[in-house]
């Protein structure tokens, strides 16, 4: 069949088939090995023609074991054949501890291939593949027969899912059916899904970062307010007698630095007016009584302007004020070990607008307005539920609770955001991904815990967004660079790769690359992995649903490999159009 090597480019033999051989089998993407005295060469036959068969070099087989790349060419009279059962299982790997079965080689008569868990499931991994293309039943069929495997129990592992249209609860629901050591919990953002628990954050788990990206933030001058914001709330939060006086020390000064201005009395008297109604104590609002010597005046009245154009009672009122002025509240630092709320956080924005001088620049004070409103457009609608936690729970133990269901622990943890906005989702996915970044991190044991971070729908979460240039960081790509020595790994599964961050692309380990169309994400690839060969990458556009091109460090060398088929199945497929005009079941 194989006749002599005509010559050798540099990664691609070309090899004569002689005169009169017939080629009655199919020979694209088979393996064939050449001998060269004691050295075997590995290759993959990308190209058949009438007279030449053009094989692309993958590695070396040496010692038994096979290496990938090849440094030392085959010479031209290297003998060349299919390569053996034996050198196969070289390739796609042997049923054995720590390794599982991911699925079948079509090329092969659906040769089992086998793959290395540590390799696959300790590097961060990418999962592409067009609408219908069975990407998401070849997420499920892969954790599913992790799961499945009776030889391998991962009853300490964690998969976070974030789930954009709900599909993986049905996958997972009965996992406990499997082994009852497993557990499936469901979190969701429908408030009358009865089948898991509604997503609530506890808002004092939120740093600065975080509330930035919930309110939208664009300035670096809006992480000063917030951080304000942020101490206050943790203060008012308390109610006691600290922050009644902190609370008090606040409008004072605010108030004295009005009185202390070249305004009109007429001016002077709108803003404290403005200050008193958005921040309210027993002691600064309009009808709190003021004692002066053998009368009481209200609050309100001592700011009545005389024929002179002062206030009738500006001593009493300044003496009054300045009373509750003590400079050590300046420093005051409320515990941190307290819950705080959406409304303490909105108390906190409006004592933070009549602090530190907001009221005096009109950018700062037009800044934390826009803040204002959003925050408030949280708090009155339907998402303040998402941010209702009942009472303080610190991370470790949050983090506990989200795996714990029934006092047990879960395995699989799956959030379903279809029924949010985008921009919320984003928000949230961020939020946990970084609460989990920082668990992960602060172990005791690094890599002790690990965590499985899969982004359905990754496109509309790991992008290029504003968060380098107004955090200095974005959470995904810290995670992609440093998350696999703390244990915490990305799984991006996206049918748009192109639209996701480089960086966080460059640090994906292991591909599994369903059918894609789309020229410019199929370039994308291409230039991810540029020694994967032209065919394979022209054959994926024809690949069946449920079949996908493997590549990376999991993979001795790139594969096309059918997966099983998912039991049960995701939520994932087409509409019955038919069923239902007709008006069958669904």
């Amino acid at each position: 069949m194989f006749g002599k090597i005509v010559y050798i480019s540099d990664s691609v033999a070309h090899i004569n088939i002689p005169n009169g051989t017939p080629i009655n089998m199919d020979l694209m993407n088979m393996h064939v090995v050449f001998e060269d005295g004691d050295r075997k060469v590995l290759g993959e036959v990308e190209d058949v023609s009438q007279d030449i068969i053009k094989v692309h070099f993958l590695g070396t087989i040496e010692d038994g074991r096979f290496v990938g790349g090849v440094l030392r060419k085959p010479t031209l009279q290297a003998n060349i054949r299919l390569v053996t059962e034996e050198e196969l299982n070289l390739i796609t790997g042997v049923e054995k501890d720590g390794m599982f079965k991911l699925g079948v080689s079509p090329l092969y008569n659906d040769k089992p291939i086998y793959v290395d868990i540590n390799e696959l499931c300790s590097n961060h991994l990418a999962i592409f593949g067009n609408t219908g293309s069975g990407k998401s039943y070849g997420v499920a069929s892969f954790i599913q027969s992790l799961f499945y495997d009776e030889k391998f129990s991962p009853y300490r592992a964690n998969y976070v899912i974030f789930d954009a249209y709900g599909e993986y609860h049905n996958a997972f629901e009965r996992i406990n059916e499997i082994n009852p050591n497993y557990q499936f919990k469901y979190y969701t953002t429908n408030r009358t899904d009865t089948n898991g628990e509604l997503i609530r954050i506890p808002l004092w788990l939120l740093d600065i970062d975080d509330f930035a990206l919930l309110l939208n933030a664009e300035r670096h001058s809006q992480l000063q307010i917030i951080e304000k914001m942020i101490k206050l709330a943790r203060i008012i939060s308390y109610d006691n007698e600290e922050s009644i006086r902190y609370k008090n020390h606040l409008i004072a000064k605010a108030i004295l630095d009005v009185l202390y201005t070249n305004q009109t009395a007429s001016s002077k008297r709108n803003d404290i007016f403005t200050i008193i109604a958005g921040c309210q104590t027993e002691q600064f609002n309009l009808e709190a009584p003021i004692q002066g010597i053998g009368y009481v005046r209200k609050f309100r009245e001592c700011f009545l302007i005389d024929r002179d154009g002062d206030f009738v009672e500006s001593v009493l009122i300044t003496q009054y004020i300045t009373s509750f002025i003590d400079e050590n509240l300046d420093n005051y630092e409320a515990p941190n070990d307290h819950a705080f709320s959406l409304d303490h956080l909105q108390k906190a924005l409006d004592f933070t607008l009549i602090s530190d001088g907001f009221l005096r620049n009109d950018k700062l004070y037009d800044e934390a307005i826009t803040l204002k409103v959003r925050l408030h457009s949280i708090a009155i609608s339907e998402n303040s539920d998402f941010f209702n936690y009942p009472e303080y729970i610190n991370l470790n133990n949050y983090i506990a609770s989200l795996v714990a269901k029934n006092n047990r622990k879960s395995q699989i943890i799956n959030f379903n955001l279809e029924d949010i906005d985008d921009r919320l989702a984003k928000t949230m996915v961020k939020i946990y991904s970084k609460m989990l970044f920082n668990f992960t991190k602060h172990l005791q044991q690094r890599g002790s815990i690990p965590f499985h971070i899969l982004l359905e729908e990754s496109h509309r979460y790991v992008q290029n967004d504003n968060d380098n240039f107004l955090l200095g960081y974005n959470i995904f790509e810290r995670i992609a660079k440093e998350g696999r020595k703390f244990g915490l790994i990305i799984n991006l599964v996206s049918q748009r790769p192109v639209e996701l961050s480089e960086t966080v692309i460059s640090q994906i380990s292991n591909f599994l690359i369903f059918k894609m169309t789309h020229p410019r994400d199929l370039d994308y690839i291409k230039k991810m992995l540029p020694n994967m060969s032209a065919e394979i990458m022209e054959k994926q556009k024809s690949l069946q649903p449920g079949m996908c091109v493997a590549f990376g460090r999991a993979f001795k060398v790139p594969m096309i490999i059918k997966m099983p088929l998912p039991k049960p199945e995701p939520y994932s497929s087409n509409v019955n159009v038919v069923g239902i005009w007709q008006g069958k079941s669904i």
